[in-house]
């Protein structure tokens, strides 16, 4: 199912600092959720590395970005700190974000069927209306795939 086109699932989560986001955190602002399998693994830091490295460019437009795991608090706080991430890293071991954004189900990995976080992104414009979706992401030229979203999007 996807949520193009329509509003953000209702959700209450802690980010890594446990401040407290729900969408009324977005208003106002396009804003990019990603979720990402594991902290500290190596295409979860590419892809948080290639957000933090565009992160001049996003904050010139305005938009916020958010990452998702099932990660714990100190987990998070320990990779955000050893790569300098500038934004909030969301803490869902529940899937109750996860869920419903369609990033946790079944996916293959080494060969072998699971249940597991699908790597996968939604761009939510200021409204709270999701506008595109990525899902099963491929890290590499992903941050620029968004970059040219948000233009065709007039951001």
């Amino acid at each position: 199912m996807s949520l193009v086109g329509k509003p953000l699932p209702s959700f209450s989560l802690a980010d890594h600092l446990g401040n407290t986001v729900t969408p009324a955190t977005f208003a106002g602002h396009w804003t990019v959720l990603y979720a990402y399998p594991k902290d500290s693994t190596p295409g979860c830091t590419t892809e948080a590395c290639d957000f933090r490295d565009n992160w001049a460019r996003l904050q010139a437009k305005g938009v916020l970005v958010y990452g998702i795991s099932r990660d714990s608090a100190a987990s998070h706080q320990k990779f955000a700190g050893k790569h300098e991430l500038p934004f909030p890293l969301l803490v869902d071991p529940e899937k109750a974000l996860l869920a419903p954004m369609g990033a946790f189900g079944k996916k293959v990995m080494y060969g072998k069927e699971m249940e597991g976080i699908i790597r996968s992104t939604l761009l939510i414009d200021p409204q709270g209306i999701v506008r595109k979706a990525w899902p099963k992401v491929s890290v590499k030229g992903h941050v620029l795939a968004i970059m040219e979203a948000l233009e065709s999007l007039g951001c």
